[in-house]
């Protein structure tokens, strides 16, 4: 008996040790640390439980200024190699009378996280736990931004355009206007040779009308990319086309970490209008209206991501809006990019059936960008809305990009092709 009793006082003074040592390690372990004040920072944390290493939040952002569906957020106090867990929430908050936003759009399948802000990985698929979703990752670093995607910020849309411009002779960094908060709208314009503009294809491309959609932005750098390198269908394109590039257009949501589709009055695609509210609108529609007075607005894309499950596809204006030969057109080019992306990227979920952006989408469907220049465009305009998926293994800044340059790639095979009188 007195052995029993001496084992189990062994073994409870074997626990009291065990104890103390965990405690000590909690207690000489930083505690976490989260903070969003960054650009394009978001998140509202619910809980810092720091025994388990672990982060409770949801998206941060002011509703009325977009869906609350993107988050970022800077993890510090980190022990290289320790695993640290995410605990996300969709967002309760509201705007008037509408419920809040179904979580699925803020709950991407894999987080994505950077521990030098350049390089961006996806976590292991995050495991979905009453009605929100845990990611683990374990970083090699004291701290970790992790996000709903990988970001595209100003600073990175800047940079890009000057990079561009540094690299190439053929490409200028241009402004496109400065915002209602007063930040400058960084756009690219890229043209080679001495052929006159009235003989040249014009192209538009503009991404981030919606600030949560950081996947357009890459597709956007990845075209632009694509058309300044040495490839010969890129030079030919240039020789041959006066391009403008507007990585992010929701310049002001996208630096302060807002949602930016449907907010207060309207977000930036339903501003199309004759009396726009949005600064980069009115900038973009007197440019894109100098093109089609020319007669030379042959490409409008503008660059999305779509519903969590959906696939890269196509947005388009209704037919019965158009005349021929813009429908035919337009099909022909949807067909060709839809193969293009599917062959570079055939992990990448791809449809060729288009989607209407008619009367029963949207009540102000008219204004609309695509919609928009499709209708008042030129006989030969193509006037596109690309949603490329953004929730699956291929959504990282590679997998966007060369999205992009197979993008860009179908734009010059099809112009190439196209008759010179449709």
């Amino acid at each position: 008996m007195s052995c029993l009793r001496n084992a189990v006082s062994f073994v409870c003074l074997a626990a009291v040790l065990l104890s103390g040592i965990d405690a000590s390690r909690a207690a000489a372990a930083e505690l976490l640390r989260v903070t969003d004040d960054f650009e394009g920072g978001s998140a509202q944390v619910l809980e810092l439980d720091q025994a388990g290493r672990s982060v409770s939040f949801m998206p941060g952002g002011d509703p009325r200024r977009g869906w609350p569906c993107w988050w970022c957020m800077r993890v510090a106090g980190l022990t290289p190699g320790e695993t640290l867990t995410l605990r996300l929430r969709g967002s309760t908050a509201t705007v008037g009378n509408a419920k809040p936003l179904a979580a699925s759009w803020a709950m991407p399948d894999r987080a994505t996280f950077s521990i030098d802000g350049e390089t961006w990985l996806h976590t292991e698929p995050g495991k979905r736990q009453d009605g929100g979703i845990v990611y683990t990752l374990q970083p090699q670093a004291e701290s970790v931004v992790v996000a709903w995607g990988p970001p595209y910020t100003p600073a990175t849309a800047e940079k890009f355009v000057r990079d561009m411009a540094q690299k190439s002779p053929h490409a200028t960094a241009r402004l496109l206007c400065r915002s209602r908060e007063d930040r400058p709208v960084p756009m690219l314009s890229i043209r080679e040779g001495e052929l006159p503009a009235s003989e040249r294809f014009g192209v538009w491309v503009q991404a981030r009308q919606h600030a949560w959609e950081s996947g357009s932005s890459w597709v956007a750098q990845g075209f632009g990319e694509w058309l300044l390198s040495d490839a010969a269908e890129a030079a030919w394109l240039r020789r041959h086309a006066e391009i403008y590039l507007v990585p992010v257009m929701d310049i002001d949501n996208t630096a302060t970490g807002n949602g930016g589709k449907n907010a207060v009055p309207h977000d930036h695609n339903r501003d199309w209008s004759p009396q726009p509210h949005w600064n980069e609108i009115i900038a973009a529609q007197k440019q894109v209206n100098a093109l089609i007075d020319e007669g030379r607005m042959d490409i409008f894309l503008d660059l999305h991501n779509p519903a969590p499950g959906d696939p890269t596809f196509f947005f388009v204006a209704p037919d019965e809006q158009l005349k021929e030969p813009a429908i035919r057109l337009r099909n022909q080019f949807t067909d060709l990019a839809c193969d293009r992306i599917a062959q570079i990227r055939p992990s990448t979920p791809v449809s060729n059936k288009q989607r209407s952006t008619g009367p029963s989408y949207h009540p102000l469907w008219r204004q609309i960008s695509a919609n928009w220049v499709a209708m008042r465009g030129n006989p030969q305009t193509v006037s596109v809305c690309l949603e490329t998926s953004w929730n699956n293994p291929t959504s990282t800044t590679a997998g966007y990009r060369a999205i992009g340059a197979s993008l860009a790639g179908a734009v010059q095979t099809f112009l190439q092709e196209r008759p010179a009188t449709p």
